[in-house]
């Protein structure tokens, strides 16, 4: 029986072997509960002040030039500076900028240049944090850990992903924006309390000083690994395709349920968290690659079909499978970065990683609300899930490396795993 239930439910390896991945577990789901609140409220306040789904969409493309140049060097700054002052400053100013859309949403009269101006701001300061914190994983956690500890660490962002966008529909309809954001404040300010106790993490004393040099010896690396640069390109496919977040409001009121709004973005975090609930299995996978792959492909079927069904139920469970082939997705890509990348390269493809997995959605919201604006919410669903499923099965044509990738063979995997047993050793 014991054997059985290990193959479902969920490995807590990493749980019990390291204190900081604690730390970091329970700060992410406090800050992630706070910061959804806004993700939901702000683009609601943009579509109630323009009645646009274009206005909605335009979030995506102020974010995303903030988030490449800030990615890159965020990711230079977290091999050379001690990553938890980074995650700590990055974090105290996240809860400025939700200070400043409080008192925006408190004006008599709202205005409209400070939801992008925060939305950028919030993308910037974001590109510099996520390469402190993803390459913390890969330095706190044991090389067998990498994909337990990307399972709880996606369990934790879909406990949050279930009850934020929840409340958040809630409070936003009957509170307000204002009172929405002013929860985010308190989840960042129990973020920064949290993030105090953690470890230092000091850089090596030979790193690198952040330069345009060194982040391209960072991507050097990574052009050089196709098994790396076809998960970059994959996890672009799918998002640049079929991320359709920005025109949920729009899809609601087509389907004539402005109710099931944040059900909707509920729903993509409740199919994330029946995978990883049910996610023991993945332990025991060495090919990743197929993970990455098959994943991709799930979301893309998914997205189509929810821009097909007329039925707001079916549309939810679409969006269900739709996350939880995501969340596949991501533990493959999840763990071939951190059980290949060396220490000192961490950072920088962390950075590259930022783009992978945010710039795509970035791209993928103006491409949604463009698209829905041009030619309707359901040809944005459905002619974005077909382009993402021809996308992920051309590129997985073009990788054979990908598809082979063995963790127990990989020359990178290998030599990654004895850097940490090295490391270990002189600690």
């Amino acid at each position: 029986m014991a054997s059985k239930l290990s193959a479902v439910i969920p490995d807590f390896s990493p749980w019990h072997s390291s204190r900081d991945f604690r730390l970091l577990w329970v700060q992410g789901l406090v800050t992630f509960f706070g910061s959804t609140m806004a993700m939901v409220a702000l683009p609601l306040q943009i579509k109630e002040m323009t009645g646009s789904p274009l206005a909605v969409g335009a979030m995506g493309a102020v974010e995303l030039i903030p988030l490449i140049v800030f990615g890159l060097y965020g990711g230079a700054l977290a091999d050379y500076f001690d990553r938890r002052t980074l995650i700590l400053a990055t974090e105290a100013g996240l809860g400025v900028f939700a200070f400043v859309l409080l008192v925006n949403a408190l004006l008599p009269e709202p205005m409209l240049w400070p939801l992008y101006g925060v939305a950028a701001g919030v993308s910037a300061l974001a590109g510099l944090q996520r390469p402190a914190l993803d390459s913390m994983m890969a330095r706190i956690v044991p090389h067998d850990q990498q994909t337990a500890a990307a399972v709880l660490n996606t369990l934790r962002w879909q406990l949050g992903g279930i009850a934020g966008p929840s409340a958040a529909g809630v409070i936003v309809a009957y509170a307000g924006p204002a009172t929405a954001y002013a929860v985010t404040i308190v989840g960042y300010a129990a973020s920064v309390l949290l993030c105090l106790r953690l470890s230092p993490a000091p850089a090596a004393h030979d790193a690198e000083k952040p330069s345009l040099r060194s982040i391209a010896e960072g991507a050097r690396y990574a052009w050089s690994r196709p098994v790396l640069l076809g998960t970059y390109a994959i996890d672009l496919v799918a998002m640049i395709f079929a991320f359709p977040l920005a025109i949920f409001p729009f899809l609601a009121d087509d389907l004539d349920a402005e109710w099931s709004l944040g059900l909707m973005y509920t729903a993509l975090a409740v199919g994330s968290a029946l995978l990883s609930a049910t996610s023991g299995w993945t332990s025991r996978v060495r090919r990743h690659g197929l993970l990455v792959i098959f994943g991709a492909a799930i979301w893309g079927l998914a997205i189509t079909a929810a821009g097909w069904v007329g039925n707001v139920w079916l549309v939810l469970l679409c969006l269900a499978v739709a996350g939880a082939g995501d969340t596949l997705s991501g533990l493959g890509r999840s763990t071939i970065w951190n059980q290949t990348i060396p220490e000192e390269l961490r950072g920088r493809l962390a950075g590259i990683e930022v783009l992978s997995y945010s710039v795509g959605p970035q791209f993928g919201q103006v491409r949604a609300g463009a698209m829905a604006g041009w030619t309707g919410t359901r040809s944005a669903f459905w002619g974005g899930g077909l382009m993402c499923l021809a996308g992920v099965g051309l590129l997985t044509a073009m990788l054979p490396r990908l598809v082979r990738y063995d963790a127990d063979t990989d020359e990178d995997a290998l030599r990654r795993r004895a850097q940490q047993e090295a490391t270990a050793q002189q600690r």
